[in-house]
């Protein structure tokens, strides 16, 4: 089941990033006392007590505002505010309740949402506690008292707001076992395209407006008596035009759509060439495990020689150097060019995300490795390897004890990764290694 989806959203320079980043823990969110700073929606995978959820950090809402750069800033909220199964409406004590505080409620009230209202820089309870009674006019119900800054009052709120999570009963729903495939990548690029080529049908709306595509859909496609979940997102969004200091994606439904499928499809217009933003779209995915499959579209338009794909090729992996794994394939949406490669690269990848190998089998690989080669040493202390076995799928990943974890280096890893690789295949995965370190006397 996807984690529940919370959102921060409420005017400018109430402290949604301040809370944001007091509840992911980090300083994600950039920080500073000038409405509108906040200019990308950030998100971050968080947890308290046995609850996982999304985070989304938006920027201010100016419901009324001719500036197009806070016009835009409350466009990329409101589709939060869709994207999200909770949502909380953040205001500032200190300022007091505002005509914008009223016209965000009305939004809120609009979206149907479970809404959780918090007031924020209540420093002392007893202090601001008359000024916190203000916020029932709002009529969302009982406001909720949290200073972001001292991290006062974070556990009642995020009390009330997983009581609004969606049940998480594995009971409620039978296993889809279809293979779900997103299909993420910059506006424009031909994912829409993509899908309608495999689908026989013009079933997803195509245009050359980057954005068309506002919601993500789901396209069931049948191939070979198998039913494919394909799931079209919206493009993460380029440069802005208004401020070329400004990038704004639509990250969340990525994020979302990422966290649904079993495989994603990475889609590159070849015309364009990979980019910086290309790799940050790619990262989502990567981050979440999943299997990849990098399709650079547009195939036809380039003109070619004999080394024009390798040397493509070569580029990708240079940009997307952080997943290796990923597998590649020159598409066209527009003529069909090898597009019923997809399916088989979607089977293959599907199926090295799900492979089990038996413990004694491992181990055999990993004894021929460290013969090959030695484990590092330090001081004349040498990594000594016991045992590795398998934890887990999708993605795969193994834990290793040791006797010194220190001595487990990022490059023997990558050798041990290797090593596996050759040995199991694993395409279009990232594989996960845990190191732990054997206690005792055993660990001698």
């Amino acid at each position: 089941m996807s984690k529940a989806v919370v959102a921060i959203v409420g005017r400018p320079n109430t402290g949604k990033s301040s809370l944001f980043n007091a509840i992911a823990g980090e300083p994600i969110a950039i920080v500073k006392d000038t409405p509108g700073v906040t200019r990308d929606r950030i998100y971050a995978d968080c947890s308290w007590l046995n609850h996982n959820f999304t985070l989304i950090d938006t920027g201010g809402i100016e419901p009324d505002t001719r500036d197009l750069l806070l016009a835009s800033m409350r466009e990329q909220a409101e589709i939060a505010i869709e994207t999200a199964d909770v949502i909380i409406f953040l205001v500032d004590v200190r300022s007091g309740l505002t005509d914008a505080d009223y016209k965000v409620a009305d939004m809120l009230r609009r979206s149907r949402k479970p809404v959780v209202l918090a007031v924020n820089k209540v420093d002392s309870f007893a202090k601001f506690q008359n000024d916190v009674y203000e916020f029932y006019n709002l009529a969302m119900g009982d406001p909720v008292p949290v200073s972001a800054a001292s991290r006062l009052g974070l556990g009642d709120l995020l009390e009330v707001v997983s009581g609004h999570f969606p049940e998480e009963s594995g009971e409620e729903t039978e296993e889809d076992d279809r293979p779900h495939v997103a299909v993420i990548g910059k506006p424009n690029v031909g994912k829409s395209s993509i899908i309608n080529r495999l689908l026989g049908e013009n079933r997803v709306i195509v245009s050359d407006i980057a954005g068309t595509t506002r919601d993500a859909i789901d396209t069931v496609v049948l191939h070979n008596d198998t039913e494919y979940v394909f799931i079209d997102t919206a493009g993460l969004r380029r440069k802005s035009k208004i401020h070329e200091d400004l990038e704004r994606y639509s990250i969340i439904r990525t994020v979302t759509a990422v966290e649904r499928a079993d495989v994603v499809i990475m889609v590159i217009d070849a015309s364009e060439g990979v980019t910086e933003q290309d790799a940050k779209i790619a990262g989502i995915a990567h981050e979440r495990g999943k299997g990849i499959v990098v399709a650079v579209n547009k195939w036809d338009l380039i003109e070619k020689n004999d080394k024009t794909m390798r040397e493509f090729t070569e580029k990708i992996k240079s940009t997307l150097s952080f997943m290796p794994y990923a597998e590649f394939l020159f598409i066209s949406a527009e003529t069909g060019q090898r597009m019923h490669k997809l399916f088989e690269l979607i089977d293959m990848v599907r199926s090295s995300q799900t492979l089990r190998i038996r413990t004694g089998v491992l181990n055999e690989i990993v004894s021929e490795a460290t013969v090959l080669q030695q484990p590092p040493s330090d001081k004349g202390h040498r990594l000594k390897i016991f045992y590795a076995t398998q934890v887990a799928v999708k993605p795969p990943s193994f834990v290793f004890f040791v006797n010194d974890k220190e001595l487990m280096h990022f490059s023997y890893q990558r050798f041990l990764e290797n090593r596996i690789r050759e040995a199991f295949g694993f395409r279009g995965t990232m594989i996960r290694f845990f190191v732990r370190e054997r206690q005792g006397k055993d660990a001698e």
